[in-house]
């Protein structure tokens, strides 16, 4: 690793604080700390920045949006953090957002999704510009979903009709209208859409009702309430591939997490194990292997990535000052564990988002198979090839 340098500065040689408010107890948000430590480890071991350690400052916020504004004004006011990554949860995030310019204090999500975070930004810039996407948001995820179902399932299996099935969420609420969209111009006829509560346990009447609509695939926005779907697709054995966002599909715990049901399930992620998206990737997954014991969620891979960020800037900035730090965020030009991260500029509809697409972030899709993650998308990429639980029907031609 390059160690961080510039010239020296005239502010306090102490510590470099970076708050990181997660869900330490989720099965996706558990990455989202351990991940942040390896990297202000890797930096701190090559001479931090300017010779000025990281030290990462860890809040579990049980995944409340109450306890996650208690912990930034904690983070900042007591704590002095120089910066906060925060959450895989839009909603925590989107009730962060205020505080981050209240606060001013720049602040980086590396899980959530709504579009909702950066149009806050574009519509009061001076306010917001406190706070950077480093994820996706959900227009941008429903994009690289249907450009892989295109070549995967239209192109490759000649499938014709799909059903939407998301959970009630702000991310979704954009992403479903993502899907709505592409899918019937890549050639997917939607036949339902069914939006379910986060709180639903029985997901029986659900499959039912969509095993009654003999769409060809389930295209799925899933995160907080993975498992549950995921071991009655297969208790039910529903005969319908499911393809889409799973983010707690994205943690090697999964398997164990559903008992081996996620066999067969395909999910968008913006890195997987074996995957060298990048020189940076395989390096980071080994890593955290090492000292975790499981490969990183999602949200892991973006939070290291947020780490050498936030670093980087401070060195640009050679300063600590948060409006010196936005405008050397705002210059960000780095490759990570998940492709090359620019943040979209000013005037654009979601400014500080990623910028993805070719020689951006692209994404993959990897498929749960005998326990291992195996990326199918795109082919340059791929390690294995498709292969569906002898439950699951492939219709020739469609239905």
């Amino acid at each position: 690793m390059l160690a961080l340098t510039s010239p020296a500065w005239s502010e306090d040689q102490g510590p470099i604080r970076i708050g990181v408010i997660a869900e330490a107890q989720a099965v996706a948000g558990s990455s989202i700390p351990q991940a942040a430590q390896i990297a202000a480890d890797e930096i701190n071991a090559a001479g931090g920045v300017d010779g000025r350690k990281i030290e990462i400052v860890s809040y579990d916020n049980h995944s409340s949006s109450a306890e996650s504004v208690r912990a930034f004004q904690r983070a900042v006011n007591e704590d002095h953090v120089n910066a906060v990554i925060g959450s895989y949860i839009s909603e925590v995030v989107l009730a962060l957002e205020p505080w981050a310019w209240r606060l001013k204090t720049v602040f980086i999500t590396p899980g959530a999704a709504s579009d909702v975070i950066t149009q806050n930004i574009a519509k009061d810039y001076e306010h917001n510009k406190y706070t950077f996407h480093g994820y996706l948001t959900s227009g941008a995820l429903s994009g690289l979903v249907c450009d892989a179902a295109k070549d995967m399932l239209v192109d490759g299996l000649k499938m014709k009709t799909a059903v939407i099935m998301s959970e009630d969420a702000a991310w979704t609420t954009p992403l479903d209208a993502g899907y709505e969209a592409c899918l019937p111009k890549i050639g997917l006829k939607v036949l339902d859409h069914i939006r379910f509560s986060p709180d639903t346990t029985d997901f029986t009447p659900i499959f039912n009702k969509i095993e009654g609509e003999k769409p060809d695939v389930i295209i799925t926005g899933v995160s907080h309430v993975g498992v549950q779907p995921t071991v009655q697709w297969k208790s039910q054995q529903v005969p319908i591939p499911m393809f889409g966002i799973a983010s707690q599909a994205t943690n090697s715990t999964f398997w164990k997490d559903t008992n081996g049901a996620t066999d067969g399930v395909i999910y968008q992620g913006v890195s997987g194990p074996g995957v060298a998206v990048t020189e940076k990737t395989l390096p980071f997954v080994d890593a955290f292997v090492k000292k975790f014991g499981n490969d990183p969620s999602y949200c892991g891979y973006t939070a290291y990535d947020d780490v050498y960020i936030i670093a980087e800037a401070i060195k640009r900035a050679g300063s600590l000052d948060s409006d010196k730090l936005v405008d050397a965020m705002e210059k960000t030009d780095y490759v990570g564990t998940i492709g090359r991260i620019e943040f979209l500029p000013q005037g654009d509809p979601h400014v500080h988002g990623l910028k993805t697409g070719q020689g951006f972030i692209t994404g993959l899709m990897l498929q749960w198979q005998n326990g291992k993650q195996i990326n199918m998308w795109p082919a340059a990429l791929a390690n294995g090839k498709v292969e569906f639980p002898s439950f699951v029907k492939i219709a020739s031609g469609g239905n």
